[in-house]
């Protein structure tokens, strides 16, 4: 089977990451990690009771001479079910032998376990620029609450309408035609909600994975979340007939623990959620028990959607897990239309230390005093990428329920990427690592999804070194003979199966009426792309046969694609307008 699909090109600029001359605006929100002493969280390589759990902890600390250690017991509903990971306390320090990677029987890895301290103080800033040594861990991605005056200003009038979602978005499209979240499982993780909450009709399950016991949201971050997604009174959500799973992972104290978000994520793969929501984020892609997890619970086909932070205007603040390959990575627009200050940028930072960074976000929306539920009933505004995250999650959600069961099953975060992305409306002056491919347009999308086809596609989809400010910052400089790489991390995303890989070297095919052999094209790739993506890392230098040569070049990029059962698909990419 042959497979063409969009193509693209490759580009002519270094990379400056670095943000010059631009404003930099104090945060009102940061999170502290504080390693918990002497305490490790333990990943097995398998799901296993509790007993078989505590024979192999025996064991492995006997083997290793440690005969005083405890075990965390698990506080959240998810304690009675099989799980993949312990957290353990030991009662004497250790070395850093416990981190290495050598083998240990039915261990998969050993990491410190961390208590996630957030702190934020609501304001009425729309920017916000955390510090650089304040990028710790996950935090909620609010960073406005509603205006409030003084009496010494009541006669002042808010010269800002709030944005009410379902009009900019038009929704009432979808649901005259009965479209409105029906029959969809929707999952989010935030800080609870009230009990009865007169916006919502459908809460499945309210469940606690802190300490606390108690679902309620005593913030009041969780309430907005949701009522973006599903609320059907006052300030209306997208899809006000989704079924709606609340995971409270943060407590009062807005406190957190890596343990309780990964029972919170074996939970949602028990119940068989459809879309998730993670209004959370930070720059902590080490977290390898975190980073795993996420990628498991993409590869059973959930739709996981998450702000990609509010640390801009700065390039290279993208959070965890916005930033991965298998999650839809949203950023925020400010109330002009255009980027928000506070929405991160990218590119990614993983890449960096062996080459450079992918593409994102994917996709962004509103963000910008955006109206949704208080936490006992009436309406707020709220800004920050936490806001954008639910509308896309609330899109989604839209989305899967106009399907037939037997297209739903077809749907994977690959596919649901490509509809999102395919469709969205390109801002003006805006380079893709502030909009990814633009601005949500639901109705687009919908219409899309109709004929929508299962194809291998890549972000970007193509690369073009004319094109300013898109391609910023690789169209402000030209390719020339002696100079240093230009490198591009391409993501591959792959909708037909969650595992594939590459059968063999791509190839550049240069094009003979614009000199493309001019150009000399090295390229990088992982062994497996899993789950359902991976990357495509390629290196361009120009031939010394154009060290005099002045003009444009292009070509087509081919690899093969294998799948299971020995699929092959042919995929193509066309590179146009080298600048040389």
């Amino acid at each position: 089977m042959k497979l063409k699909f969009f193509n693209f090109c490759f580009f002519k600029a270094i990379f400056l990451i670095n943000c010059i001359g631009l404003k930099l605006y104090q945060s009102t929100e940061y999170v502290e990690i504080i390693p918990e002493k002497n305490e490790f969280l333990i990943e097995y390589t398998s799901y296993l009771h509790k007993n078989e759990r505590l024979t192999i902890l025996k064991n492995f600390f006997f083997n290793n001479f440690i005969r005083s250690y405890s075990l965390r017991e698990k506080s959240s509903i998810f304690s009675s079910y099989p799980s993949d990971f312990d957290v353990v306390y030991l009662n004497n320090p250790v070395g850093s032998w416990i981190f290495s990677d050598e083998t240990k029987k039915y261990i998969e890895k050993i990491q410190h376990h961390n208590r996630i301290q957030k702190s934020f103080h609501l304001n009425a800033e729309n920017s916000s620029c955390n510090d650089q040594d304040k990028f710790i861990d996950r935090k909620l991605l609010q960073i406005q609450d509603e205006l409030k005056f003084t009496s010494k200003f009541k006669k002042r009038k808010l010269l800002r309408h709030p944005t009410h979602l379902t009009k900019q978005l038009k929704a009432e499209y979808l649901w005259k035609k009965g479209i409105t979240g029906d029959g969809i499982k929707v999952a989010i993780f935030d800080t609870g909600l009230q009990n009865n909450h007169p916006h919502f009709k459908n809460i499945v399950e309210r469940v606690d994975f802190t300490d606390e016991n108690n679902p309620d949201d005593n913030i009041g971050h969780g309430t907005f979340v949701c009522g973006l997604i599903s609320s059907y009174k006052e300030c209306l959500g997208l899809a006000p007939d989704a079924n709606i799973y609340i995971f409270k992972v943060f407590t009062k104290n807005q406190v957190s623990y890596t343990s309780w978000f990964l029972d919170a994520f074996n939970y949602a793969l028990m119940k068989k959620v459809d879309v998730l929501n993670l209004s959370i984020g930070g720059p902590d892609f080490m977290d390898t028990a975190f980073v795993r997890k996420v990628r498991e619970v993409t590869s059973k086909r959930i739709i996981m959607v998450s702000g990609i932070g509010n640390d801009g205007p700065l390039y290279g603040t993208l959070n965890n897990p916005a930033d991965q390959l298998d999650v839809i990575g949203v950023g925020g627009l400010g109330l002009d239309g255009r980027i928000a200050k506070f929405s991160s940028r990218g590119m990614t930072t993983w890449e960096l230390p062996f080459g450079y960074g992918r593409v994102k976000p994917d996709i962004v929306t509103y963000g910008t005093n955006v109206l949704g539920s208080k936490k006992n009933g009436g309406c707020r505004t709220l800004s920050g990428t936490s806001v954008a995250s639910p509308i896309i999650a609330g899109a989604v959600t839209l989305l899967l329920s106009s399907l037939n069961e037997n297209q739903k099953r077809r749907m994977n975060p690959a596919s649901m990427k490509q509809i999102l992305m395919a469709s969205a409306d390109r801002i003006k002056d805006a380079n893709m690592f502030e909009q990814g491919f633009g601005k949500l347009n639901l109705i687009r999308a919908y219409k899309y999804l109709q004929n929508y086809k299962t194809q291998v596609s890549t972000i970007p989809s193509y690369i073009d070194l004319t094109e300013c400010p898109y391609f910023w910052p690789y169209c402000t400089q030209p390719l020339y003979y002696s100079r240093m790489p230009v490198m591009i991390n391409v993501t591959i995303l792959n909708p037909l199966k969650v595992s594939g890989r590459i059968e063999a070297p791509p190839i550049w095919y240069a094009s003979r009426k614009t000199n493309g052999h001019f150009l000399k094209l090295d390229f990088a790739y992982p062994s497996v792309l899993w789950p359902w993506s991976g990357y495509l890392s390629i290196s361009i230098t120009v031939d010394s046969l154009a060290s005099e040569f002045e003009g444009i070049v292009d070509g087509l990029v081919r690899f093969k694609h294998k799948l299971f059962r020995h699929l092959r698909v042919n995929s193509e990419f066309c590179g146009t307008s080298f600048i040389i």
